[in-house]
């Protein structure tokens, strides 16, 4: 019976986890943009300025780094504060939901990447691997960069994190590091990194600012005694 009585209260105090069942939309959805590849006609996106971005293979480490940042600050939120969790995951899927209805009805990838590279090492050897399991598709706007500055504006709203300002810090630094990355590994064009900041900017008025304005107008009622 403790062993029940338990197991009951674990579930009573993460049964917010019933939000993690939206992977099982993403990733089929996902799957399906990517093997449609060939099948199809896909718009190039291309910004004059992607010609100007040099090939960086040393981004490749920030670039991997974003599965490792995603899952940890994602799971922070999950076991620290339940309504600040479902804030950046409603943030997270609806840009997600966004990113494949537009890959699903308009197409789109870049010819962007390099076919030789001026140096041979272990960071060129990672980026070719990259290159091999990742098509240049689905690219509009870039989820590397809407995901990362998803959760640097949770870190700087969490109230927990305020007690931690070099674990938030680096939360800025890291997902500025992938921001970087995803033009200098030539796997997005600004176009895409563009894109991505002005989701984020509507998404943001819809969840986050639409909250602070609710919240502001309370505190200007006056209390009836």
């Amino acid at each position: 019976m403790q062993l029940k009585s338990r197991l009951v209260a674990l579930f009573q105090k993460y049964k917010h986890a019933w939000v993690f069942l939206y992977f099982f939309i993403y990733m089929p959805w996902f799957t399906y943009l990517e093997r449609r590849e060939g099948s199809m006609k896909h718009y190039l996106i291309h910004s004059p300025l992607d010609d100007y971005i040099p090939f960086i293979e040393y981004f490749i480490v920030p670039y991997l780094l974003w599965f490792i940042f995603m899952a940890v600050m994602v799971l922070y939120f999950f076991f620290t504060n339940k309504k600040e969790f479902y804030d950046l995951f409603l943030f997270l899927a609806l840009g997600m939901t966004i990113f494949l209805i537009i890959s699903t009805f308009y197409p789109n990838g870049l010819e962007l990447r390099p076919t030789t590279f001026a140096r041979d090492n272990i960071f060129v050897d990672m980026v070719k691997a990259l290159y091999a399991s990742d098509t240049p598709t689905n690219v509009l706007p870039s989820i590397h960069v809407f995901n990362s500055v998803a959760i640097a504006i949770a870190a700087k709203r969490s109230k927990s994190l305020k007690k931690h300002p070099v674990w938030r810090f680096s939360c800025y630094i890291i997902a500025g590091l992938i921001v970087l990355s995803t033009m200098f590994l030539k796997q997005h064009s600004v176009t895409d990194v563009v894109a991505a900041f002005v989701l984020i900017g509507i998404l943001y008025q819809v969840i986050y600012a639409s909250q602070d304005r609710r919240h502001a107008a309370t505190q200007k009622r006056p209390i009836i005694t």
